[in-house]
């Protein structure tokens, strides 16, 4: 990648961070005191040692990640654009996941398999989704772009575009006119 669009891309994740992120003060604290970026950074590079087949390298490098953030992305999963885990701790992201741009998680997140088989066993995340802290995502299934999932749910099973999920196991619903994202985040009905 150019020096050019690697620092066009940085720049780009910490106004995704600004933006997501209400005690966000300046640049310059985001891109030095935020696990979550710093996550991202070095998951892109272990995923392209990972995709150059320097998988032993890869995996040791994410190890590292993971024991300085305390976030563990797998150099397999594919990340999109303006990805931002706030607080961070606790977040495991597995190997076949795939996450989609401008997509949020907060701090214990499991983007996890059901399954030892090989193949997709991770899910799939939409563009625009939010993950309420807590959460469990499991197996290989998709969540429609827009959606959001309440904090604590435990979702098994595909969700539609624009869905809302919430309980153990989750169940969906279409958004309400006029529902925000944080404003599902912050329900307490959607708190387990």
């Amino acid at each position: 990648m150019p020096v050019r669009t690697l620092w066009a891309r940085v720049r780009e994740d910490i106004a995704s961070a600004r933006l997501r992120d209400p005690a966000a003060r300046g640049g310059l604290e985001i891109g030095l005191l935020y696990p979550g970026l710093h996550a991202i950074w070095a998951h892109r590079v272990w995923h392209a040692l990972w995709k150059r087949d320097r998988r032993f390298l890869a995996r040791a490098g994410s190890q590292i990640t993971r024991a300085l953030t305390g976030i563990e992305i797998h150099p397999g999963a594919r990340i999109g654009r303006r990805f931002f885990i706030d607080h961070g701790m606790g977040v495991v992201i597995g190997e076949t996941a795939e996450v989609g741009d401008d997509v949020m998680l907060y701090h214990g997140v499991t983007l996890g398999g059901r399954t030892r088989d090989s193949g997709k066993r991770h899910p799939t995340l939409g563009d625009g989704v939010a993950v309420g802290a807590g959460a469990k995502v499991l197996g290989p299934i998709t969540i429609g772009a827009g959606s959001v999932i309440g904090a604590n749910a435990v979702v098994t099973r595909d969700a539609p575009e624009d869905s809302v999920l919430t309980g153990i196991p989750a169940k969906a619903r279409a958004r309400r006119d006029g529902e925000t994202t944080r404003s599902i985040l912050t329900a307490p009905e959607y708190q387990i």
